[in-house]
């Protein structure tokens, strides 16, 4: 599923009216590491069990009506895609905080990568 089928799937959402924004993250392999190594690829492993806590805890949060998120992993070269979050809710207040601890949370807890 992509970004726009998971847009879609926000607007199916029996909620979906209660939402006044829809926010997306997507996060893809960098050419260059943090320390500013190059990178040729990066291989991803998820921790499905803790990714799927995650999102249950952020849907509980005030305000929000959907929390999805897609993982490509394995072996994955430059420019492909790494993450996609989508957070559907109803102010910025709410929805903003729940993007980013979303994102910061799967980095911390569910991603284990390997730079190459």
């Amino acid at each position: 599923m992509g970004l726009m089928e998971m847009m879609e799937q926000v607007k199916a959402h029996p909620l979906y009216r209660e939402a006044g924004m829809i926010l997306s993250h997507t996060g893809v392999v960098r050419s260059t590491a943090r320390d500013g190594r190059p990178v040729r690829e990066l291989t991803v492993r998820a921790d499905h069990v803790r990714l799927a806590e995650i999102i249950d805890e952020m849907k509980k949060r005030p305000g929000i009506v959907e929390v999805l998120v897609e993982l490509n992993e394995g072996k994955l070269l430059v420019g492909q895609e790494v993450m996609s979050v989508v957070v559907a809710g109803d102010i910025r207040e709410n929805c903003f905080p729940v993007l980013m601890d979303t994102v910061n949370a799967i980095k911390r807890d569910v991603t284990k990568k390997t730079e190459i």
